[in-house]
């Protein structure tokens, strides 16, 4: 019960941040919390081809690849280094919050 109560918390946690990342990146909060819709916004907001999209869902080995490579250029947006990509892929629960909630300012560039 506890367990369900603590995992409930963290996937709210995880809406609301998307939500906020997307309105700090420029986009409706919305595009930020529909899965797979998500990824092709970020890969708008990298400027990045629609075709990157099907490699992240349907090509093994090189979706990991591609999507931390997404991942890295949009937290570049943010001006956050390597460093906080690799903790974002370990420990998005606690950096995707730090990034909706800090001071960070999107950076279009």
């Amino acid at each position: 019960m506890l367990t369900s109560i603590i995992y409930l918390l963290i996937v709210v946690l995880m809406l609301v941040s998307s939500w906020k990342v997307y309105e700090k990146a420029g986009r409706q909060g919305w595009e930020g919390i529909i899965p797979i819709y998500n990824l092709y916004v970020m890969l708008q907001i990298i400027n990045r081809p629609w075709w990157w999209l099907l490699i992240m869902i349907f090509v093994p080995i090189a979706n990991i690849i591609f999507s931390i490579i997404a991942l890295k250029e949009f937290l570049e947006k943010f001006g956050k280094g390597i460093g906080f990509t690799i903790a974002t892929i370990f420990f998005p629960f606690i950096t995707f919050p730090m990034l909706a909630f800090g001071d960070d300012q999107f950076k279009n560039e």
